[in-house]
C-alpha cells in the first residue's frame, strides 16, 4: 500500500532518551574532542619545555622499575609511554580496521587493494623525498622520521571539517593509515632496532602463535588474551624490537560482525531464566550469554578508544613534543636538512603520491580499483595524511639525538601546521564550486555497497512517499518496540523535511521479548487488507508496550474499518505469511534488533535522531544526482 504523502506540517523533533550508541557514533564523536585535547597535550608540552626544559627532561628521564622473582624491567618513564602505552594506540587502530574490515567499506576486497598501493606509495615518495634533501649531510638515517601519517590527527581533523568533506574520505584514510602504520611498525621493528635477540624474538612469535590457536579454537575469555599480549610484549622488548607492534597484531585480530538473532534469543532466554530463579550460575550464564551477542571488536572498541583518545595519545604528546622554539633555533632548524626532510615529505611527497598513486591505479585496472569518494576529496586526503606526528615522533627518537632530535620534531610539528592549513585551504575551494561539480567532487561515481538482500519492490512492500523518490529509507521495525515508537516521530519529520524521499516499513517483530510484536504486525497486515495500514501503524506505535487483542479491535473502529473482516483475518492469521518474508529478508541483511534502518540499500549504523538520519538522507540524495542527466 502506498501513501503520496506524509502529513504536513508535523515539525516537532524527538531526541531519544537512549540513542543509539554505535561503535561508529562513538568513534566520530571522540576523534572531534580528541584532536582538540591532543593540541592541547602538544601545546602544553611546547609551554613546559620551553619554561624549563632541564626540568621536562628530567621528568620524562625519570626511571621506572618493576621486579618479577629475579627477573626487573626499568625503562625510562618516556619510554613505558612510547612503548608501552603507545601499544594501546596501535591496538586500538587495530580494531577499527579490522571492524571496517568486517562491517565498513573494505568489506569489497577491492577496496582494500587501493588503500594498500596508495599506503605503501604514500610511504615510499615522502621518503624518496627526505632522502634526496638529506643526501651527503650524514643524516639519511632518519628517513623513518618522514613516512608515516598521525592517524589520531588525521581523523581529528577530518572531523572537525565535518560536512565539508565526504564520511566515505575517512575510511579511504583510515585504512591508508593503517597499512602505513603498520609498514612503520616493520621498519621500527627491523631499521630501528640496535639489536635482536633471536630467542626472545623467537617466543614472541611463539605467543603469538598460540594466540592464533586459541582464536581458531574459539576462545573467548579476554584475559588469556591479554596475558598472552603482554607476555609478547616483554619478549618482544627483550628480543630489541619495538614491541608496539603487538597492539596493532592483536587489534587486526579481532573480529567485528552483528549481533546475530539466535545469539539475542539465547541471551534472553537465559535472562528471563536468571530472573525467575536469581542464583549465581544463572547470573554468570546470563551475563556469559549477553557477552557473546556482542561481538569482541564492539566491546573492546568501546572499552579502549576513550582511554586511547583522551589519555594515551595526549600523554605520547606530552611526553615527546616538548622542544624549544626560540627565534635562533626555529631558524637553524629551517637550514637543517633534517627538518626540510621532513617537511618536504609530508607537505609535499604525501599528497602527490596519494593523488598519483590512486589516479594510476584507477587508470590502470580501468577504474575497477578507484576511490570510493571523488578526486577533490582524494586531494584533501592527500594533504590530511601529511599529518605526521605520533609514529614520526616515535621514529625521530630511535634515529636521533641531540640537536637532530629537536630538528626532526621542530619539522614534525611544521608538517602538522602545513597539512591541516593545506586540507582547509582545499575543502574551502571545493565548497566555492557549483552544487552539482561540488557534489561529484566530493563523492565520485563509485558506486556504493548494497547490504539490503531483498530490494523495494513496490506491488508487494508498504510505502509512505513518493514512488519514484531518488532516495529510500527502508525500517525493519516491530510494533512492540519503545525504540520503533521513539523513532517515529523522527520519521515523519524526515519525510516533512525531504519531499523527496520514500519510506518503507518491514516487519521485525521480537517475540522473544516483546509479547505484543506478531499481534501488532498481524493487527497492521489486517488494517492493510482494507488500505489502512499506515493509519493503523501510527496507532500501533502511539501505544506500543500495552497491546492486547481488544486494543486492535478498538483501533479498528476508531479507524472506521469492517471489524468482522478484521477480527476474521486476524484470528485466521492470514498476514502471518507476509510477516515472514519480511522477517526472512531482514536475517538475509543481517539485521537482529529494531529499530534497523537502511539508506538507499545501505545499512545506517549511527543514531537515528533526526540529525543523523538527516545527513545520511542528504549524503544518498547527492550520490543519487551524480547519476540523474543534467537539464
Amino acid at each position: 500500500m502506498t501513501e503520496s504523502s506524509p502529513d504536513a506540517g508535523y515539525t516537532g523533533q524527538t531526541r531519544l532518551d537512549r540513542p543509539s550508541h554505535t561503535p561508529w557514533r562513538e568513534f566520530l564523536r571522540t576523534e572531534t574532542g580528541s584532536a582538540a585535547v591532543l593540541l592541547v597535550a602538544v601545546i602544553a608540552a611546547l609551554v613546559w619545555a620551553n619554561a624549563d626544559l632541564s626540568s621536562y627532561e628530567r621528568f620524562w628521564r625519570t626511571h621506572i622499575g618493576l621486579s618479577f622473582g629475579s627477573h626487573s624491567l626499568s625503562l625510562e618513564l618516556r619510554e613505558w609511554v612510547n612503548s608501552g602505552l603507545m601499544a594501546v594506540f596501535f591496538f586500538v587502530l587495530g580494531l577499527e580496521a579490522r571492524r571496517e574490515r568486517d562491517l565498513g567499506e573494505l568489506r569489497d576486497g577491492r577496496r582494500i587493494a587501493l588503500p594498500v598501493l596508495v599506503g605503501v606509495s604514500g610511504m615510499l615518495v615522502p621518503v624518496a623525498i627526505y632522502l634526496l634533501i638529506n643526501a651527503g649531510h650524514g643524516t639519511a638515517y632518519g628517513w623513518g622520521a618522514a613516512m608515516s601519517t598521525d592517524t589520531a590527527f588525521a581523523l581529528g581533523m577530518l572531523a572537525l571539517l565535518g560536512r565539508r568533506l565526504p564520511t566515505g574520505l575517512r575510511t579511504f584514510i583510515l585504512a591508508v593509515s593503517v597499512v602505513d602504520d603498520f609498514v612503520a611498525l616493520a621498519v621500527i621493528a627491523f631499521a630501528y632496532s640496535e639489536r635482536v635477540a633471536p630467542v626472545a624474538l623467537l617466543v614472541a612469535l611463539g605467543i603469538l602463535g598460540v594466540i592464533m590457536v586459541l582464536r581458531y579454537e574459539g576462545v573467548r575469555r579476554g584475559v588469556w588474551y591479554a596475558l598472552l599480549a603482554i607476555a609478547a610484549w616483554g619478549a618482544l622488548l627483550e628480543s630489541g624490537v619495538d614491541p608496539v607492534v603487538i597492539g596493532l597484531v592483536m587489534g587486526l585480530l579481532t573480529a567485528a560482525y552483528p549481533a546475530a538473532r539466535g545469539d539475542l534469543e539465547r541471551a534472553t532466554g537465559q535472562f528471563r531464566r536468571f530472573r525467575e530463579q536469581p542464583t549465581p550460575e544463572l547470573e554468570r550464564s546470563a551475563r556469559l550469554g549477553l557477552a557473546s551477542a556482542i561481538s569482541p571488536n564492539d566491546r573492546l572498541l568501546r572499552m579502549y578508544h576513550p582511554w586511547s583518545s583522551y589519555v594515551i595519545v595526549p600523554v605520547f604528546a606530552l611526553a615527546n613534543a616538548g622542544i624549544s622554539v626560540a627565534p635562533n633555533e626555529l631558524s637553524q632548524a629551517f637550514t637543517s636538512p633534517v627538518t626540510l626532510g621532513i617537511v618536504g615529505a609530508f607537505v609535499i611527497g604525501k599528497p602527490v603520491a596519494v593523488l598519483s598513486a590512486s589516479w594510476l591505479t584507477s587508470r590502470f585496472s580501468h577504474g575497477r580499483l578507484r576511490p570510493a569518494v571523488g578526486w577533490g576529496a582524494v586531494a584533501a586526503g592527500g594533504t590530511i595524511a601529511g599529518a605526521g606526528f605520533t609514529v614520526s615522533l616515535l621514529i625521530a627518537t630511535l634515529a636521533f639525538d641531540g640537536d637532530r632530535l629537536e630538528e626532526a620534531k621542530i619539522g614534525t610539528l611544521a608538517s602538522l601546521i602545513c597539512a591541516s592549513a593545506l586540507t582547509w585551504a582545499i575543502s574551502a575551494v571545493i565548497g566555492l564550486l557549483p552544487k552539482r561539480r561540488r557534489i561529484r567532487v566530493l563523492l565520485g561515481t563509485d558506486e556504493s555497497i548494497v547490504d539490503l538482500a531483498v530490494p523495494v519492490d513496490p506491488e508487494r512492500d508498504k510505502i509512505r512517499g513518493p514512488l519514484e523518490a531518488p532516495v529510500t529509507v527502508v525500517e525493519y521495525g516491530d510494533f512492540d518496540c519503545p525504540y520503533c515508537g521513539k523513532a517515529e516521530p523522527v520519521i515523519r519529520e524526515l519525510l516533512a523535511d525531504f519531499g523527496d524521499v520514500r519510506y518503507v516499513w518491514r516487519h521485525m517483530p521480537l517475540t522473544d521479548v516483546h509479547p505484543g510484536a506478531m499481534l501488532g504486525a498481524e493487527a497492521s497486515e489486517a488494517a492493510y487488507d482494507q488500505g489502512a495500514f499506515w493509519e493503523m501503524h501510527d496507532r500501533l506505535l502511539a501505544h506500543e508496550g500495552t497491546l492486547r487483542f481488544t486494543d486492535t479491535l478498538r483501533f479498528a473502529t476508531d479507524l472506521g474499518l469492517d471489524t468482522e473482516r478484521f477480527e476474521r483475518h486476524m484470528r485466521r492469521h492470514k498476514g502471518a505469511a507476509w510477516i515472514a518474508d519480511d522477517v526472512d529478508s531482514a536475517d538475509l541483511s543481517g539485521v537482529s534488533g529494531t529499530p534497523t534502518f537502511f539508506i538507499n540499500g545501505r545499512r545506517h549504523y549511527g543514531a537515528y535522531d533526526i540529525g543523523h538520519l538527516s545527513a545520511a538522507v542528504r549524503t544518498a540524495r547527492q550520490q543519487a544526482a551524480l547519476t540523474e542527466p543534467e537539464s
